[in-house]
């Protein structure tokens, strides 16, 4: 077998050769034989002329051709040439289409219906044309304020959802770029879009504080460019004056929080056609329509379908439809009865006492209602979207056999894969995955189910890590920043908590620690993940203006602190309706973003060469780090704020250098864990944090049993509870199936799932070791309990892979590394560094602890938890004894070292505790 080139993109999307750009940056791939292949140099063809570029780079390099012209397209070649003499074939042609209009050719007015009968009522629009001469190529550029289904001559012109999605509308909107040559006739034709208002028309806020924002009716803006035989070009059907509208279709109303009410016996062939409104509906300090720009992002699409995988009777004598898998998407039914028939499709995405949950919900009526035509009816929702796990039906008694989910969300590829031996590990895993997919639906988002479906900056900041190794979101992520920063420019440098701007007074309007971080977090991940320049580049501004905008909130101390914060939201010891009330202190959280921030900056800055901003955030993030050390830091390595995020933030954002320091916080969260019983102690910001802090200091055994904790919080609780998704709570079902009584619950929040790139990088031992995997990093740290893990990931280079399993007393570890890529081993006994091709080492396996007969009643109680056998033996005795106490004792016992286990036994009767006594001795004699 030969190199081969085995994939050929231009720029970020993979689901289209069409860019945003002139001069898009290109990657290829190279498969087949790459045992030791390093790039020496690459030609390139555009079909006008072929290029040797003598470098080594093959991910995002920069375009070497003439820039395209708008409507262009280039056939794109390429062929790879090694250091040792080895090359490839030429690669198959890639046909890049510009899909970018000229300077000043945008024309199109948005237009809408010119009369509604009410607030964000859906409706058609159309105009008709002529074509009377061969047409070689034709394109429809066209957006929305809300969101449209376009059709030329009644045909849909893509397979798009809810596009074009949902941006920071005062600022940027994106136009799609689609070829419709196929769709066009000689003589008349027509083009016409259904719109409805989706994000733009929806009422933003909390409880009953809620408006709109945005606007009041839905709009669409279009144009065809047209070009013909003869090599001429014009423009045609730009949106404006003498189109028509309708508000008469089958879409009666529709929203993204109250779901879709379609009539199907209304017809646009029957509807009154009036003159469109031309120019936007919009709301004060609004009304400006930016001239839109090319998307860059996958839109949203229908990604798959899955059946009813169970039919189940309510309490109430309701049918609920359980669908096997909390998804976002809607219902597609096929149906058939007597016109005006109304069916209701309400969801939820959990049962509480067999009914569906709705509370959860809060003012989302997320209901799907159709009135059937009398014939036979495909019955799925156009413009909304819902997050559901059990659907219920009335109206119309319907065959399950014809009822299905449909899952929708931004249509990413797929690059990230993981596998344990614990089926409980595994399943965290998938369900880390399915909430992303579920929020990473147009924005990321922090749910998609209640009144609420907003892009928290806080969510992504800390889940960027692990979006980026399981999907590639390089553009997804791109697209979202660039919000982020006309946001930003629009509040002096301040990030808003959610992206689009849709809760304009929410915190008070000051900078928050750990969402606003988003603004330097997020592009540093895409530099470390995929290695795009560009984007720290484009983002640097914004990076810059959101250190100054704290700065300015902080003062000159280093420390940013006495400001509210949302802190380590969702600790799991604050009160239900407090989720704000933390154990750490919020300045701490706050005064160690400002510092990883302010060194963020200065990296960027570096490498961008900005070197005067470098050495100025340098110094900057010096000194804040002193700051920090020297006000929460203690000499003996205790933190002032006695919880583990503190610590965890202390060690995983490097704010403590001191070795002996780092080693006695290491000691003492490993404690503090311990304490706890394993189970989690930390809320949004800690949590993504806690598991590598504590194996970057030596205390994997720790972690190993955090993952592994069953009980609640833990991670491993929601999947004995049968959850299908990340939570947004530990405990947002509780342990008697209830729901959290909280007013903020969510069953798909994919936050507390971060700890899945630890999974990637610690567990299974696969890391990025220089920006885009241009070198890896090969360190697995297996886990006692497991015999197997592996991870595998579709870097910019190709396909890495690292997987261990045990063999008697060894790990067997194998890898795979790309071409052109290098690999750091770092295995018990092995330091190295190796090249392409598949390879395998053989280490010893870690010696089993051993554990010494403990005394009964006197054991530590450190050393009790910390031996399955003790532990196991007095819950169990308990369990037979004295059911009453073991969740006391296991719940609010502090596993302290020093203490005696009779401690936590207090108040027991005497022939309780010699049972306990007996069977700890009895459990840990040899």
């Amino acid at each position: 077998m030969t190199a081969v080139i085995t994939s050929l993109r231009a720029e970020l999307r993979h689901d289209s050769a069409v860019v945003a750009t002139a001069t898009p940056r290109l990657s290829w791939v190279v498969g087949g034989d790459i045992t030791g292949w390093q790039q020496a140099s690459a030609e390139l063809s555009d079909g006008e002329i072929t290029l040797t570029l003598d470098d080594g780079e093959s991910a995002l390099a920069p375009w070497p051709f003439r820039p395209l012209a708008p409507g262009e397209s280039r056939s794109v070649r390429v062929r790879a040439h090694s250091t040792d003499g080895r090359s490839t074939t030429w690669s198959d042609a890639l046909v890049v289409e510009a899909g970018f209009l000229a300077d000043d050719e945008w024309v199109a007015l948005p237009v809408g219906l010119a009369d509604p009968s009410r607030a964000a009522q859906p409706a058609a629009v159309r105009t008709r044309f002529m074509i009377e001469r061969e047409v070689t190529r034709a394109v429809l550029f066209w957006t929305a304020l809300g969101v449209a289904e376009p059709t030329v001559n009644g045909a849909p012109v893509s397979d798009d959802v809810l596009s074009p999605g949902w941006t920071a509308y005062r600022d940027r909107l994106v136009h799609e770029s689609v070829d419709v040559t196929a769709l066009l006739r000689d003589g008349e034709n027509e083009l016409a879009a259904t719109i409805a208002g989706a994000w733009y028309t929806e009422k933003y806020g909390f409880f009953t504080f809620t408006d709109r924002v945005y606007g009041d009716q839905p709009s669409w803006l279009a144009q065809l460019r047209v070009t013909y035989a003869d090599g001429t070009s014009a423009t045609l059907a730009a949106t404006g004056p003498g189109w028509e509208a309708t508000g008469d279709g089958p879409v009666v109303d529709s929203g993204i929080y109250a779901g879709e009410h379609q009539d199907l016996r209304r017809s646009l062939d029957d509807a009154v056609w009036t003159s469109a409104r031309v120019g936007a509906a919009a709301r004060p300090g609004y009304e400006n329509v930016p001239v839109p720009e090319p998307r860059i992002a996958p839109p949203v699409r229908r990604i798959e379908t899955l059946p009813v995988a169970e039919v189940l009777a309510s309490p109430s004598g309701a049918t609920i439809l359980d669908f096997g898998q909390n998804l976002v998407g809607r219902l597609r039914i096929r149906a058939r009865g007597a016109a005006g028939t109304r069916i209701v499709i309400r969801h939820a995405e959990v049962l509480d006492a067999g009914e569906l949950a709705l509370r959860p919900l809060r003012n989302a009526e997320a209901t799907a209602t159709f009135d059937l035509s009398g014939g036979d009816d495909v019955l799925e929702s156009r413009f909304s979207f819902y997050g559901f796990r059990y659907a219920q039906i009335t109206g119309l008694d319907v065959d399950p056999a014809d009822i299905e989910a449909v899952v929708l969300h931004s249509d990413l590829a797929r690059t990230g894969w993981f596998s344990a031996s614990d089926p409980l590990v595994q399943k965290l895993h998938e369900n880390v995955r399915w909430g992303m997919r579920g929020n990473f639906l147009s924005i990321p988002t922090d749910c998609p189910q209640r009144d609420e479906r907003l892009g928290w900056t806080g969510d992504i900041q800390v889940f960027a890590p692990t979006a980026t190794f399981l999907y590639d979101c390089d553009g997804f992520l791109t697209s979202w920043l660039r919000d982020l920063a006309h946001e930003q420019n629009r509040d002096g440098g301040i990030v808003p908590v959610v992206v689009p701007a849709a809760l304009p007074s929410f915190a008070g309007g000051g900078p928050v620690a750990a969402w606003g971080d988003a603004a330097t977090v997020v592009p540093s991940v895409l530099w470390q993940r995929f290695g795009d320049r560009d984007v720290l580049a484009a983002q640097y501004p914004s990076m810059r203006a959101w250190v100054e905008a704290v700065r300015r909130d902080a003062g000159d101390s280093g420390l940013w602190a006495g400001r509210m914060q949302l802190g380590d939201w969702l600790d799991p010891a604050a009160p239900p309706d407090k989720p704000g009330k933390a154990k750490v202190d919020s300045d701490i959280v706050a005064s160690a973003y400002f510092a990883r921030s302010l060194r963020q900056v200065a990296d960027a800055a570096a490498l961008l060469g900005h070197d005067e901003d470098a050495e100025t955030y340098g110094t900057l993030a010096e000194a804040a780090r002193r700051a920090f050390t020297a006000e929460y830091v203690t000499p003996a390595g205790r933190m002032m704020s006695d919880a583990p995020t503190a610590y965890a933030l202390a060690l995983q954002f490097d704010l403590v250098v001191d070795a002996d320091t780092r080693a006695a916080l290491g000691r003492r969260l490993a404690a503090l864990v311990r304490e706890g019983g394993y189970r989690i102690g930390t809320g949004f910001v800690g949590t993504p944090l806690v598991a590598d802090a504590l194996t970057a200091t030596g205390h994997v055994d720790a972690a190993e049993r955090l993952l592994l904790q069953t009980q609640c919080p833990s991670w491993l609780y929601p999947i004995t509870q049968g959850a299908t998704t990340v939570w947004e709570r530990w405990d947002s079902l509780l342990p008697d199936g209830s729901v959290n009584p909280g007013e903020m619950t969510s069953f798909n929040h994919y936050a507390l799932g971060a700890v899945a790139d630890w999974l990637h990088r610690s567990v299974a031992g696969l890391a990025p070791a220089a920006p885009g995997y241009r070198r890896l990093r090969i360190a697995p740290r297996p886990l006692s309990a497991l015999t197997r893990a592996s991870a595998r990931h579709l870097t910019p280079y190709g396909e890495a892979a690292v997987s261990w399993r045990r063999d008697g007393d060894s790990i067997v570890v194998t890898a795979t590394v790309p071409a052109n890529t290098t690999a750091d081993i770092d295995l018990p006994g092995i330091a190295a560094t190796v090249g392409p091709g598949s390879h395998e080492w053989r280490v010893a396996a870690a010696a089993g602890a051993q554990r010494p007969e403990l005394p009964g009643l006197d054991a530590d109680l450190a050393a009790v938890i910390d031996d399955p056998r003790a532990y196991r033996a007095l819950l169990d005795t308990l369990a037979d004894v004295a059911p009453e106490r073991v969740d006391a004792v296991r719940e609010e016992t502090t596993w302290a070292a020093g203490r005696p286990l009779v401690s936590a036994l207090m108040f027991t009767p005497p022939s309780v505790l010699d049972a306990v006594d007996h069977a700890i001795r009895a459990a840990t004699t040899p």
